[in-house]
């Protein structure tokens, strides 16, 4: 896995205008800079939802389920091409409709993010980049909702599946 430090990142507003930008190190070095990311939630036609087991060598929560795609924008880059970009590195995957659920502000002990959260219906071969993730598979939504509070899950996965429930509820 490249662990890139020096890779740059736009640092943004709250409304997600660019206001600078910063290096990866800087952005996760407890400065709190808001920078811009990507998840993609990926269904299956039986509402299954992937998730990736995080690679024990990531830099933040090694080893824990998390959302199916989730990646940093580079500083200049749109968001539709770094979700394509990083659906494409992690798992393979270049051929899907992406629906664009929400964005929520999500800060940690080292950083503070403005996820672009989307949703896909996707039955197509996923192959996981054995550098970034250590494994990936669909869960039941019942199988991650009896797992939910007892740290198998990233803490920003969890707070991202209550709004992605609450959005599909809504849209029914």
């Amino acid at each position: 896995m490249k662990n890139n430090y020096s890779e740059l990142f736009p640092i943004i507003d709250e409304q997600g205008r660019t206001v600078g930008k910063a290096t990866r190190e800087e952005c996760h070095n407890g400065s709190k800079l808001l920078h811009p990311v990507i998840h993609l939630q990926i269904f299956n036609k039986q509402g299954d939802l992937y998730l990736q087991k995080r690679a024990a060598t990531k830099d933040i929560q090694p080893g824990k389920w998390d959302t199916a795609v989730g990646g940093h924008i580079d500083y200049m880059e749109e968001i539709e091409n770094a979700l394509f970009r990083e659906a494409k590195e992690e798992l393979g995957i270049t051929n899907f409709s992406p629906v664009f659920s929400f964005s929520y502000i999500f800060e940690s002990e080292i950083e503070k993010e403005k996820v672009y959260s989307f949703r896909t219906v996707y039955n197509g071969e996923i192959t996981p980049d054995k550098d970034e993730l250590e494994t990936g598979r669909f869960w039941s939504i019942d199988e991650i909702e009896q797992n939910i509070g007892k740290e198998i899950f990233t803490p920003n996965f969890e707070n991202e599946f209550r709004l992605l429930k609450l959005l599909l509820k809504n849209t029914k």
